[in-house]
Formats: C-alpha cells, sequence, structure tokens
C-alpha cells in the first residue's frame, strides 16, 4: 500500500515549527502580512484540492475502519463558495447554529488535508483530525466579516494551532509547561518582528528587552526551542549519536526535569564557567548550545586535533563535573535522571 502522505497535496510548502499561535491577535496579525491575492489563491486551491483529496482518502495502511467510515462521511457534505461563507458568517454572527454547523461540517475535509501534513510526528492520525476539528469550531466561531479574506485562509491557521499545541502538549518527550510554551510564542513572534523591522537577525539582548526580560532567559528559550522540538535528531551528519541517547543514560542530564521551572537554567551558565575553556566548548557543541548546531564525536575531535574517544572522555568528565557541582547544590535529584530516565532504556 501507498502510503497516505502520497494520498494528499500539501497544504503549503513550508515546515511545521513551534511558532503556533495561541490568540485571535496572533492569528489576525499573521493573517495581516499575507497578501490579498494570496488569500484568494490559497483559497481557490485549497477549494479546488479538497475533493480530490477526499476521494484518494479510503484506503491505506494508515486508516482503520473509524477514519475511512469518517472520510466517507465527510465526503457527502458540498463545498462552500465564498457567497456561501459569507452568508453563513452573517447568520452565525447573529447566534443561527445550524449556519454554524454547516460552516463546520462543510470545512472537515480542509481539516484532514492539513493534519496530512502532521502525521508521523507522535499522533496517530485520528487524533489530529479531531484535534483539526476543534481549531476549525474556533475558526468558525471568531470569523468575521471585516477580515476581508476566505474563511477557508483564517481557518487554516486555527486548524494549524489546534494541531501543533497538541503535538507539543502530548507527543514531545519533553513537555514544556504553559508559562514556559506562552513565552515560547512570545519569542517567536517578537523574533519574526524585528527580524523585518531591522533586516537581520536580532540578537538575544534586543528580543529581551522587547519582551521586558533577561537576555539570559532569551537564551534558554532559544536552546528549549531547538533541543524540545528535535531531542530525537541525530547530533551531527554521522548520525551517531542524539540527545536522547544522553536523557537515557541514568547518569547524564535530564532535560525535562529541569524544564519543570525554567528559572533553574539560570545557573547552568554559572555552573559552565567552572569547566576550562576548551570543556565548555565541547559540551557546547555536543549538545547545541547557544543555538549551535549538535556535532558528532567525529567532529569535534577533528576541531580539536584529537580522537573521538577523548573528545568522549572529556565530555563524560565535564558532565560528571557539572553533576557533582549540583549534588552540592541539592539539584541531583531534579536536574539528573537516575529516577528519571526510560524505564529499560540503555545508555547512548
Amino acid at each position: 500500500m501507498e502510503d497516505m502522505s502520497h494520498d494528499y497535496d500539501d497544504l503549503e510548502t513550508g515546515e511545521a515549527n513551534l511558532g503556533f499561535a495561541t490568540d485571535e491577535e496572533t492569528i489576525d496579525g499573521e493573517l495581516d502580512q499575507v497578501g490579498e491575492d494570496e488569500e484568494v489563491d490559497a483559497a481557490e486551491e485549497e477549494e479546488e484540492d479538497e475533493e480530490a483529496v477526499a476521494e484518494k482518502a479510503a484506503v491505506d495502511d494508515h486508516s482503520d475502519d473509524a477514519i475511512k467510515l469518517y472520510l466517507k462521511e465527510i465526503q457527502k457534505t458540498n463545498l462552500l463558495t465564498a457567497e456561501d461563507e459569507r452568508d453563513l458568517a452573517r447568520k452565525i454572527a447573529v447566534g443561527d447554529m445550524a449556519a454554524r454547523d454547516r460552516m463546520i461540517e462543510s470545512n472537515l475535509r480542509l481539516v484532514v488535508k492539513i493534519a496530512k501534513r502532521y502525521m508521523n510526528r507522535g499522533l496517530p492520525f485520528l487524533d489530529l483530525i479531531e484535534e483539526g476539528n476543534m481549531g476549525l469550531i474556533k475558526a468558525v466561531e471568531r470569523f468575521k466579516l471585516s477580515k476581508e479574506c476566505r474563511f477557508s485562509t483564517y481557518a487554516t491557521w486555527w486548524i494549524r494551532q489546534s494541531i501543533e499545541r497538541a503535538l507539543v502538549n502530548q507527543s514531545r518527550t519533553i513537555r514544556l509547561p504553559v508559562h514556559v510554551s506562552d513565552d515560547i510564542n512570545k519569542y517567536i513572534k517578537i523574533s519574526r518582528e524585528l527580524t523585518h523591522q531591522l533586516s537581520r537577525e536580532p540578537q538575544p539582548k534586543e528580543i529581551a528587552d522587547a519582551m521586558g526580560v533577561e537576555a539570559a532567559y532569551i537564551r534558554r528559550l532559544m536552546v528549549l526551542v531547538k533541543k524540545t522540538y528535535s531531542i530525537e535528531h541525530p547530533m551531527g551528519e554521522n548520525n551517531d549519536y542524539s540527545l536522547i541517547d544522553t536523557i537515557e543514560d541514568s547518569n547524564s542530564v535530564d532535560p525535562a526535569a529541569l524544564i519543570e521551572d525554567l528559572n533553574k537554567f539560570a545557573h547552568v551558565s554559572e555552573w559552565l564557567g567552572t569547566l576550562g575553556e576548551n570543556e565548555q566548548e565541547i559540551l557546547a557543541l555536543r549538545f547545541g548550545l547557544d543555538d549551535r548546531e549538535p556535532q558528532t564525536l567525529d567532529t569535534i575531535g577533528r576541531r580539536f586535533g584529537v580522537t573521538r574517544e577523548r573528545i568522549r572522555q572529556i565530555e563524560a568528565k565535564s558532565l560528571d563535573k557539572l553533576r557533582k557541582i549540583m549534588e552540592e547544590k541539592e539539584f541531583s535529584s531534579v536536574a539528573f535522571g537516575e529516577e528519571n530516565h526510560r524505564e529499560g532504556g540503555e545508555g547512548g
């Protein structure tokens, strides 16, 4: 059987990221950056593709009977024209529940199409559809004719937001507290705005000033954005090591525990400062600190002119030093994974 990824056309070309919207103001701000012609083109493309998408979805290895039945049912609902959308929006605005239900039902295929992009990221396809449907309902309830765009364009943002939030909260090995997720969203939004204003990537200090926080806190958010999203991705080009290997090691740092209180990261720079210059650099390269790309033992060894085994020894020694410091500070039970590593996991 062909993978379901061949059965759907992509809604958009960009990869999904952690910058999911969290409220109507954020989504409206994003929509303001989309040109009117682009909105119309996107809506027309979605309308043209939805029926073909649904027709192709009936049989694949990922679909169980419930999904097949659901896909068959939603094909029975006619798509809406732009005038239909405007008419329904006017009725919804005055509390017409039948109009609300029709707007939702007529866009269920759009949810399926968008959900396809997020397959194989940790949630079953049916769960993705359910989360997307929740976003669709929000879009129907908040859509106003004054937004001057097709409903499908507006709904896309809410559907993506709902699915991406579910992936963040339910699928990732490291689960962020709500206040940290909110700060990450603010960081991403402000970073984009400053990039546009400055015509370059903003410095952590500039983002911190805009958010009213310390630059050190922004640097921690930058690390979290990178590490929590790619925790199982290989470190470097040789694909011989990933951060999950470290988390599974009972003698290594457990980022999931540290994240429970982001304030603890304020101590990291201080602790790293107790290490030698080479030790700091090796840990920074291995774990992608300060927004760097994680590197393999081989790559770091070539950089320092030593063997990969020597780099491994320095890394282990450096982590052991940090472990002792944290034990002295009574952080060991929180920051190291003696009790928190995955049951039955083997060290990397």
